[in-house]
């Protein structure tokens, strides 16, 4: 099937000012990009959709996506650790939820259950359901929290041998990238971000094991010296990293070619926004939110002026800040850390591309056809992509899951 998107601006997600034009879709990927408000107007196309001024962009990726935290804006849980069954209910629905939201494509930052994102990105791939494309991830090795809140599970024991006896389990089971929590967490266990959660001798066997299975690692990080761990280990991506001082700065620069940053400031926000009921105690993630954005307020210029990639995703299923909501961080760029609405877009589009390590992420041909018709200039008020109503169409792999109309014979 062949369609073509007339009368359109495009942002093609490159950094480049939009400009009008038309795309031809054949199949599943970008056929032809044309210039100027005619633009193919001769080719053949089994359908047509007239964007009516409207702006094309490619899909939107979440670099740090938690779709087992279970929360959403449509089903908001005011417990974070659900039953196994409802973990699987609330993945499909926070997924759909994306996917609904403008995010055609995710690289999970860890699950609450070992098994569910894997079997989620199968469904996904097979059609089964509908979602992101999703690099799955399963549960984060990390520490429990405060009151028995817990964000994953020290299995398979301790010790270089146990790593990697995890990175093969991980393997066997189809994870795409392994969520290794080198720092602790500060808003989960007050004091805790600064404590190193691994031996050095954990971290370079969990390295060495995952070029060996051909896994990715993401790292949650804070310190200099989580940073140089994570680094070492040849993580692709680094979460957080509020602490660093500069000789960690320099060396993620050095790094910049191979490795991607968020700082996944979008929980912060919404912490510091929270207004919870009175026997909810949010006072130390509050805190740990106000010092961590004043410290990536100057972390972030610092590492994109350095050629760092920056990505948005912003710890998003807690029931203060729930799925579906993720476009925020793109505002946030732009208000906290001193980005332009393209670079923000940038981020939210190109730069997760590079991450996926897909042809997603640009309007440029024979890239997949993961586009976004939006109802005004994003890259004018990037806010605009917060609001579903203004997604006149979202198009995953050539095919429609949101249309701004039937789309009409030739």
């Amino acid at each position: 099937m062949r369609t073509l998107i007339r009368d359109i601006r495009i942002f093609d997600g490159s950094g480049s000012a939009p400009f009008a034009g038309a795309v031809l879709v054949d199949g599943e990927r970008i056929a032809a990009i044309g210039h100027g408000k005619d633009a193919l107007a001769n080719v053949c196309a089994g359908h047509v959709i007239d964007g009516a001024g409207g702006t094309l962009m490619p899909g939107m990726i979440e670099a740090h996506a938690h779709l087992t935290w279970g929360s959403s804006v449509e089903h908001v849980y005011h417990q974070f650790m659900l039953p196994p069954e409802e973990l699987e209910v609330a993945a499909r629905r926070n997924a759909r939820v994306l996917l609904d939201h403008g995010f055609t494509s995710a690289w999970s930052a860890g699950a609450l259950g070992d098994g569910i994102e894997t079997r989620l990105a199968r469904a996904i791939a097979a059609g089964e359901t509908c979602g992101p494309r999703l690099v799955p991830s399963t549960l984060e090795r990390s520490p429990e929290g405060v009151e028995g809140v817990e964000t994953g599970d020290i299995f398979n024991g301790r010790g270089p041998a146990a790593i990697r006896g995890f990175m093969a389990h991980c393997a066997a089971e189809g994870v795409g990238s392994v969520k290794l929590v080198i720092s602790g967490e500060d808003a989960l266990k007050p004091g805790s971000s600064r404590d190193i959660l691994y031996s050095a001798a954990e971290i370079a066997a969990a390295g060495e094991a995952a070029r060996a299975h051909g896994l990715a690692i993401a790292a949650h990080c804070y310190t200099g010296e989580a940073i140089a761990l994570a680094l070492g280990a040849g993580a692709r991506i680094l979460y957080h990293c509020s602490f660093a001082d500069e000789a960690a700065i320099a060396a993620m620069a050095a790094q910049r070619e191979h490795i991607f940053y968020a700082p996944a400031c979008g929980v912060s926000v919404a912490a510091l926004e929270a207004a919870p009921p009175p026997h909810i105690d949010m006072r130390a993630m509050k805190a740990s939110a106000a010092e961590r954005m004043a410290l990536e307020a100057r972390l972030v210029p610092a590492l994109k002026a350095r050629g760092v990639r920056v990505l948005i995703g912003g710890d998003y299923g807690f029931p203060f800040n729930p799925n579906g909501r993720n476009a925020r961080d793109l505002a946030h760029f732009v208000q906290y850390f001193g980005f332009t609405p393209i670079e923000a877009l940038v981020a939210a589009t190109r730069f997760g591309g590079e991450l996926m390590g897909l042809g997603v992420g640009q309007v440029r041909q024979d890239y997949l056809a993961d586009l976004l018709l939006v109802d005004g200039d994003p890259t004018s008020d990037v806010t605009l992509l917060q609001d579903p109503a203004r997604l006149l169409m979202i198009m995953q792999g050539g095919r429609l899951h949101k249309a701004p109309v039937p789309a009409e014979p030739a």
